[in-house]
């Protein structure tokens, strides 16, 4: 096999764990076929009733399911999200995720490249998984979480109380939703206590330096074009505003990149996102729109786990 047949044949076998007779919903555009191709290969092998769906850019941004999607999302024990991430299709991806975290499990992969999958999916999951636990183990239940970095980042907040998932391609079971590639850890912070400035050098696939200020957990200024983009998306909505995610990057390869896919897992970086919280918040939202901040000193309950983009642990 080559490195992308490789690599499918982890997302098949070692995350989404397809069983023969299984019925998997292949959710692809044309820039993503030839990594659509090689996961369908590995799912006929697997044994599992594999049925594709090509999104067609006439149709495109598609923004709500249509009747006839809808059978087939509620009806598939397993799913593969690889469209092509686009801002305007958010309120689709949430539906994905929501219905089939309440029907099967998912895979979201919104702008996975043929690179990414031989670089980042064909890895040690082993390790990554072993690294990421470390550091749940040491933000779990934190009533103090500071991040600061270099260019102006300086925010603080609490988890305690929070649970922490972590997303390391272990997409086996019903109700799970994750990425691949993975390498990363999440929760909610507790929304009162979020506030602070961040300085972003990415946010949601759009490029370019952005600055967000946060009152009581609330998005209350904001510069930079990316920011503004997903503000005017947001179009006034008040869920949107609110924070909903803060992670941190645990994928020992993945690079700071314009795919926010690679670059929220990178080594240095942390993440936070705006919009729904997937449950592990207050905040339910058909938004949810991820920040990088990269090189950051990283301290948890006084501690010190990161500095300048490295991990101490």
């Amino acid at each position: 096999m080559n490195r992308l047949d490789q690599a499918a044949e982890k997302a098949v076998f070692q995350a989404l764990k397809l069983k023969p007779g299984e019925s998997f919903l292949l959710v692809t555009d044309k820039q993503k076929i030839e990594i659509a191709e090689a996961i369908a290969a590995q799912a006929r092998k697997a044994g599992a009733e594999t049925t594709t769906y090509l999104m067609i850019e006439t149709l495109r941004p598609i923004v709500a399911p249509t009747r006839l999607f809808k059978v087939l999302a509620k009806q598939a024990k397993a799913v593969a999200y690889m469209l092509d991430a686009r801002i305007e299709e958010k309120p689709f991806r949430g539906y994905m995720v929501k219905t089939a975290t309440a029907n099967s499990r998912i895979c979201m992969m919104p702008g996975i490249t043929r690179d990414m999958m031989e670089r980042l999916v064909n890895v040690d999951f082993a390790d990554m998984e072993a690294f990421t636990k470390r550091i749940i183990k040491i933000v779990r239940n934190a009533e103090r979480i500071e991040v600061e970095n270099a260019v102006g980042t300086k925010i603080a907040f609490s988890v305690k109380g929070r649970a922490w998932h972590s997303d390391i391609g272990d997409i086996g079971r019903k109700g799970t939703h994750g990425n691949l590639p993975g390498g990363e850890c999440y929760t909610a912070p507790i929304e009162e206590t979020f506030s602070g400035r961040l300085i972003i050098s990415l946010i949601d696939d759009k490029l370019g330096r952005g600055v967000m200020e946060f009152e009581r957990g609330k998005l209350a200024r904001w510069t930079g074009l990316g920011v503004e983009a997903v503000v005017a998306n947001i179009a006034g909505d008040p869920t949107g505003m609110i924070i909903g995610e803060f992670g941190i990057g645990t994928n020992r390869g993945a690079h700071i990149c314009p795919n926010m896919l690679e670059a929220e897992k990178a080594f240095g970086t942390v993440h936070f996102a705006i919009g729904d919280s997937y449950g592990l918040g207050k905040n339910a939202s058909p938004h949810h729109y991820d920040a990088l901040v990269d090189k950051v000193t990283l301290r948890v309950n006084g501690r010190e786990i990161a500095k300048d983009g490295r991990f101490l642990v």
